[in-house]
C-alpha cells in the first residue's frame, strides 16, 4: 500500500519575516517528495520513521482532545496502520528548510482526517486559512510552533502568497524560461539546521528595540518589494530589491548563517553575481541563491553543490 506523493517546499521569501506579518511567497519543489508506505519493509529508516508516527498518532489525539471543533481523525485506521509498520518514506532532506514535516502532516491528514478540505473545491480565504491552522496545530508536534505553511504548500502543491497572517492566497507565479539565463537555486551548506534554536534566537533579538526597528524598516520592506516583484515577474527591481535583503540578512541576522558562508555571501552582494538569502530558519540546510547568469554563479561557487528550482 502506497498513498499519494506530497512534494517538499521552497519559502522563497518571508522566512522570520511572516512572524510579523510580513508578506512571503512560498512555492512547491517536486525534486523532493514522500509517500506513506505500508510495504513491510524493515529498513532502519522505516523503523525510525513509524516510531515516530506512533509518537504522532497519540499527539494528534491529545490535540483534538483539546481542540474539538478543529479537526477530527480517523485513529482506528491511523493506529491499524502504524501497527502494521506504515512509514512515511520521503527523499525530502531534514533540517535543511524544504518542509520535510510539512510533507508529513499533508499526507497524514489527507489520509485520515474527517470531514477534510480537499484541493478540489472552491478554495475560499476562510478554507485555506483553516486548513492553515489545522496544519499549524499538527506540525506543532515537530516544530514547538508552526505557521502552518509548509503543510498547506505540500497538500496543495500550488504556489501560495502570504499578504498578511490572515490573508492567504493560493497565486500563480510568471512561468519558468527554461531558456533563460537567471535563476533560483540552492546552495547545500552540508549541514544539518535545527529551526527551534534559531526561532529562538530571532525572539530573543526581537526583545531588543534596535532589532525590531531593523525588521519593520528594511527586512519587511525588501522582503514585501521581492514578493511583489517575484509574482509580477518585474526582473530587474526584483535584483535590486534581493540585494539589500541580502545585505540586511548578512548584516543582522549572522547567527543564522553558518560561518564559512559569511564570505561567500559578502561576495555575491560584492559583485553581484548571486544574492544570497536564508531558505526557512537557516542554521544549516539550504541557501537560497538568486542570479542574473546561472553560469556565472556556478563558477563563482565552484566546489558547492547547486540545485536549480526555477529559470527565468
Amino acid at each position: 500500500m502506497k498513498g499519494p506523493l506530497f512534494y517538499s517546499k521552497i519559502l522563497l521569501f518571508g522566512e522570520y519575516g511572516i512572524i510579523k506579518d510580513s508578506k512571503g511567497l512560498s512555492i512547491p519543489y517536486n525534486f523532493f517528495r514522500g509517500a506513506l508506505k505500508t510495504d513491510g519493509k524493515s529498513s532502519e529508516k522505516a523503523i525510525k520513521s513509524n516510531k515516530s508516527l506512533e509518537a504522532f498518532a497519540d499527539y494528534l489525539e491529545e490535540m483534538t482532545a483539546k481542540n474539538p471543533n478543529l479537526v477530527s481523525f480517523d485513529f482506528k485506521s491511523l493506529k491499524k496502520d502504524i501497527s502494521k509498520g506504515m512509514y512515511f518514506d520521503s527523499s525530502i532532506p531534514q533540517g535543511y528548510g524544504v518542509g520535510s514535516s510539512g510533507a508529513l502532516v499533508a499526507a497524514i491528514y489527507h489520509k485520515y482526517a474527517f470531514d477534510k478540505i480537499t484541493v478540489l473545491e472552491n478554495l475560499t480565504r476562510e478554507k485555506l486559512l483553516t486548513l492553515k491552522t489545522i496544519f499549524g496545530h499538527m506540525e506543532s508536534f515537530f516544530h514547538g510552533k508552526s505557521s502552518g505553511l509548509d503543510p498547506l504548500n505540500s497538500y496543495l502543491s500550488l504556489p501560495i502568497l502570504i499578504n498578511s497572517k490572515d490573508n492567504i492566497e493560493s497565486t500563480s507565479i510568471p512561468s519558468q524560461n527554461l531558456e533563460g539565463k537567471g535563476a533560483v537555486f540552492l546552495l547545500d551548506s552540508g549541514i544539518i539546521g535545527e529551526t527551534a534554536p534559531m526561532v529562538q534566537i530571532f525572539m530573543e533579538q526581537m526583545k531588543n528595540k534596535g532589532f525590531r526597528t531593523m525588521i519593520k524598516d528594511q527586512f519587511i520592506k525588501h522582503t514585501d518589494a521581492c514578493v511583489e516583484d517575484f509574482v509580477s515577474g518585474n526582473i530587474k527591481s526584483l535584483f535590486g530589491n534581493l540585494k539589500q535583503l541580502s545585505n540586511v540578512v548578512l548584516d543582522n541576522f549572522k547567527p543564522m548563517i553558518p560561518a564559512e558562508f559569511h564570505k561567500i555571501w559578502k561576495h555575491g552582494i560584492d559583485t553581484n553575481e548571486y544574492y544570497l538569502k536564508l531558505c526557512g530558519s537557516g542554521g544549516g540546510g539550504y541557501i537560497l541563491g538568486f542570479t542574473e547568469d546561472f553560469e556565472k554563479a556556478k563558477n563563482s561557487l565552484k566546489g558547492h553543490k547547486l540545485e536549480v528550482v526555477y529559470n527565468f
